[in-house]
């Protein structure tokens, strides 16, 4: 079973940039969608943005326009472009790997890195 681990969190300035990713330890060809979700401190894991292997990307609402998802098959790598930070985007991002694309949550998850936006 393939494990994941992210890199890249931090704390950055509101209006900065971060790049966060997230390496497999095998293939990621054949899982149909791997994305990023976000959990706040006291609350559930949320969404952030997922990409299928098709190219299928979809983000949530609070984060379209400013983060970018991609995923390198070659390399085994996700990414997440993450431009003009705001304090609310503070959490731990999770990278996952969702085999059929069902459910996430019987996929595979990373160990989480955190990001914290302040000035």
């Amino acid at each position: 079973q393939v494990q994941l681990v992210e890199s890249g969190g931090g704390l950055v300035q509101p209006g900065g940039s971060l790049r966060l990713s997230c390496v497999a330890s095998g293939a990621i060809w054949p899982i149909y969608q791997m994305g990023w979700y976000r959990r706040f401190r006291g609350s559930s894991r949320e969404l952030v943005a997922t990409v299928t292997s098709r190219g299928r990307k979809d983000y949530a609402d609070s984060v379209a326009g400013r983060f970018t998802i991609s995923r390198d098959n070659e390399k085994n790598t996700l990414t997440l472009e993450m431009n003009n930070l705001k304090p609310e985007d503070t959490a731990v991002y999770y990278c996952n790997a969702d085999w059929d694309g069902s459910n996430p949550d019987f996929g595979v998850w990373g160990q989480g890195t955190q990001v914290n936006v302040s000035a």
